[in-house]
């Protein structure tokens, strides 16, 4: 009997274990590969990004020209066009009073009357004056042609004529001067009726029947009526001294009273001091408002608003533009290059939330609106587009 070795006949194969494992590593190093690829994408993202943060964005607006230029706010008073206090031009006590404030008045209308007992008894007396010498000038007068018919005889010297003639020219000179003492006493008689100087109404009555009545103005006598012409109203306005130019005769402006403020009346510059008050800084302007409806009351106060012309050189921009620092007063603009750069403005006035610049800005320059801190002239800056506008606004 042989002995024979035992081979197996279908021995397994390592081939497919090494495929499977070349496979593997691949898919493995694939993978490293992609994962390396997308944090290398996501590296250059980020400092793109970061690049981008790094850049300002900024909001850019266009400097504006007013076609009407600013308005100007200035309180004022109103006084009546014309105002007459009225004085006793005689004395006594106040017999009656016929008007009230308030009440219209005609030229030449009675508004009260004074009894003057003191002034009767002198014209009285002048009048028995008058009377008197009118008769010692009669007596006068005919002694005087007896003497002349005697003139030519020589029963009375010449002289004796001259001397009845004489008097009898000294009494008609006392006759004349006693009826002017009459003329005149009745004349200030009449200023017993006091009357209205012109149509207007009654705007103050300071006195009563029975009140004493002194004549004279000022420190003499007392105001007892005053009338005042209310058709058309004066306005007083102090103007500030850099403004004055620009207000002159002719030129209009808005005015308001607290009473009516959903009401607007129309006043014009009639005249102004051309000087300026050394105390305040100020010119005196008068203008003219109608106020034939009376609604206007004399001695109240006045709001005026008055539209000044604009300036050919100045623009507008928003207050929020303007940057405050050791340079004075700057503007931030964006340069043809894209690069910042400021530009020194000079403001001619503040109108609150703008300023209108008078020099140093044109008007094709694109203005940074509220510039950044720490932003310089030369840094580039990217503009804001309107969807990230909306996106801020709602943010």
């Amino acid at each position: 009997m042989s002995s024979e070795s035992t081979v197996p006949t279908n021995t397994p194969s390592r081939r497919p274990l090494l495929v499977a494992g070349v496979v593997g590593l691949l898919v493995a190093l694939g993978i490293v590969a992609a994962g390396v690829t997308l944090r290398a994408a996501d590296a250059r993202q980020l400092k793109t990004w970061t690049d981008a943060q790094a850049v300002p964005t900024v909001n850019l607006i266009q400097p504006l020209r007013d076609a009407n230029g600013p308005s100007l706010q200035l309180p004022g008073r109103l006084e009546a066009f014309t105002r007459a206090p009225i004085f006793a031009q005689v004395s006594g006590y106040l017999k009656s009073w016929s008007v009230d404030i308030g009440a219209p008045v005609k030229a030449g209308q009675v508004l009260a009357e004074i009894e003057t007992p003191e002034l009767d008894q002198q014209l009285l007396q002048a009048r028995a004056d008058l009377q008197s010498a009118q008769a010692n000038a009669l007596v006068a007068g005919t002694t005087a042609k007896r003497w002349e018919a005697l003139s030519g005889t020589d029963s009375v010297a010449q002289q004796d004529v001259d001397q009845r003639t004489a008097d009898y020219t000294a009494k008609e000179a006392i006759v004349a001067a006693a009826k002017a003492n009459v003329d005149r006493l009745v004349a200030t008689k009449a200023f017993a009726r006091i009357v209205a100087p012109f149509d207007g109404v009654v705007t103050a009555r300071d006195t009563d029947v029975g009140a004493l009545v002194n004549a004279g103005s000022g420190g003499v006598g007392q105001e007892l009526f005053a009338v005042s012409d209310v058709k058309q109203l004066r306005v007083y306005v102090q103007v500030p001294q850099n403004y004055a130019p620009a207000i002159h005769d002719g030129t209009t402006a808005i005015l308001t009273v607290p009473e009516y403020p959903d009401q607007q009346f129309t006043a014009r510059v009639v005249a102004a001091a051309d000087s300026v008050n050394s105390s305040s800084g100020t010119t005196l302007v008068q203008l003219l408002v109608d106020n034939a409806n009376g609604k206007l009351l004399p001695g109240g106060f006045a709001s005026l608003k008055f539209t000044l012309p604009a300036s050919a050189d100045s623009l507008r921009v928003p207050a929020s533009a303007l940057v405050f620092d050791s340079r004075g007063v700057v503007v931030a603009t964006l340069g043809a290059n894209g690069h910042v750069l400021f530009k020194h403005v000079k403001i001619n006035r503040d109108l609150g939330d703008s300023v209108e610049i008078g020099s140093g800005l044109a008007a094709t320059d694109r203005v940074i609106d509220t510039p950044p801190d720490g932003l310089a002239d030369g840094d580039n800056v990217q503009v804001a587009t309107a969807t990230d506008m909306k996106a801020a606004a709602h943010g």
